[in-house]
């Protein structure tokens, strides 16, 4: 092939050159017309500063989230509650739920840490202490305190990180229940702790005593249903078939306790050997099995039998005692003030109150005590505190002479104040 070359003269170059740039200069104006780029840059830089105002503000608004999300946990537990079928009834444990709330839905960066002043550190060691001010963090923060107060946190070598996610975790596995929560959770360890101070038990149980009955205080009622032992059996619930018929919820409740202490970052008795860690367990169940009322009076005669000759190198003698203890503790509303106690049998009565209607509209037996037709508040207080109250207490009495003063004597008024209003009940039904 032959080619032939064209001379281009140097003006003909710079004209073309010239040219050229002409061109490149409106492609690139036509694209940034095409793509906004100035304004899509102003546009995303604007969108970025947005969204980290957003973040800021979500980050604020935390405690609120939290509180929106029980909210909507109190409002399902309503609804499937209310449902009328036993097949959905909100009360029956299912089988493939395992494990399915035990896991911390919050972990301890939300988790606000409280100081707690000295005037609030004095009286949670008193059964005077009002329990219905505090948010749940509050009360976790009490919980915490107590433990590491009482020498736990060193006794069992406890991280203090998984001491915080262990109560969250024991926290969010209470229902959201009339009486049967989180808040009668931290009653009962409040009034452990008070008892532990009161009668002096650190100078006459070990450690690790003391923590067996702080963490069965704390998990004593966890997942409760908000309907008791006779409603499990006679609709034959899954609790029920499961534990065959003994003691189905506080079984259940032992079995939460211990799905909870089996996760690695909820395991505040991971630091202690495994020998150790079976007498642990073994004395938790014992004493949350202790709480179901159906074996209340073995548990004060078997106490009774010891006491007028207790024997605190006694082994035997101890898990009585403490067997009392949480007994004690679990229905120990009465020894409060009346401000502070009265809203409980409110409470109380409600959480009965919707198991009775519930019985009603499955046909089973109803018992007089929760019928809303039947019972007043005066007539279920009374009979309770003269023989169930009462005789427990001046029991332990005998052994701690000191709770007569601020555990006993407030029982005896209030028995004689709703004997009182049962007066003036009797009285309005005459005229």
């Amino acid at each position: 092939f032959l080619y032939k070359v064209i001379p281009v003269s140097t003006g003909q170059s710079e004209e073309r050159e010239d040219v050229f740039q002409s061109v490149l200069s409106q492609v690139a104006e036509q694209f940034t017309r095409a793509f906004h780029i100035n304004e899509l840059k102003t546009e995303v830089t604007n969108r970025l500063v947005a969204l980290e105002k957003r973040v800021e503000m979500e980050g604020l608004k935390v405690v609120e989230i939290e509180k929106c999300k029980n909210d909507l946990r109190k409002l399902r537990d309503e609804v499937t509650s209310r449902g009328g079928s036993r097949v959905n009834c909100s009360c029956k444990y299912n089988f493939s739920d395992d494990g399915k709330k035990v896991t911390p839905r919050r972990d301890v960066p939300t988790y606000p840490k409280y100081t707690l002043s000295q005037e609030t550190i004095e009286a949670l060691k008193k059964p005077t202490f009002d329990v219905w001010h505090w948010e749940h963090n509050e009360m976790l923060s009490c919980l915490e305190f107590m433990y590491h107060d009482l020498g736990l946190v060193k006794e069992f070598n406890m991280n203090p990180i998984i001491l915080k996610r262990w109560l969250l975790a024991i926290q969010e596995n209470y229902r959201n229940n009339p009486f049967h929560n989180f808040r009668h959770s931290f009653c009962v360890s409040q009034m452990m702790y008070g008892m532990i101070q009161l009668c002096n038990l650190q100078g006459k149980l070990t450690l690790t005593d003391l923590g067996i009955l702080m963490t069965a205080a704390v998990c004593h009622d966890l997942d409760h249903p908000g309907y008791n032992n006779t409603y499990q059996i006679n609709a034959r619930t899954e609790l029920a078939v499961r534990y065959n018929d003994i003691s189905p919820l506080e079984n259940h409740h032992c079995a939460v306790a211990f799905q909870i202490l089996s996760l690695p970052e909820c395991n505040i008795f991971a630091n202690i050997d495994p020998e150790a860690f079976k007498k642990v367990r073994q004395a938790i169940i014992t004493l949350i099995l202790a709480t179901d009322m159906a074996r209340h009076g073995e548990i004060l005669d078997g106490f009774k039998q010891k006491v007028d000759h207790f024997d605190f190198t006694n082994e035997e003698h101890i898990l009585c005692l403490k067997r009392v203890l949480i007994k004690c503790c679990d229905i120990s509303n009465e020894v409060r003030p009346t401000e502070v106690a009265e809203p409980w049998v409110d409470c109380l009565l409600e959480e009965y109150f919707m198991q009775s209607d519930r019985e009603k509209s499955e046909g089973l037996p109803v018992a007089p005590f929760m019928d809303r037709d039947k019972v007043t508040k005066p007539t279920a207080q009374i009979g309770f505190i003269k023989f169930v109250l009462i005789p427990m207490f001046e029991t332990v009495m005998k052994l701690f002479p000191q709770i007569e003063e601020i555990m006993v004597q407030p029982l005896r008024d209030s028995r004689d104040h709703y004997e009182e209003l049962k007066q003036l009940e009797d009285s309005m039904t005459e005229v």
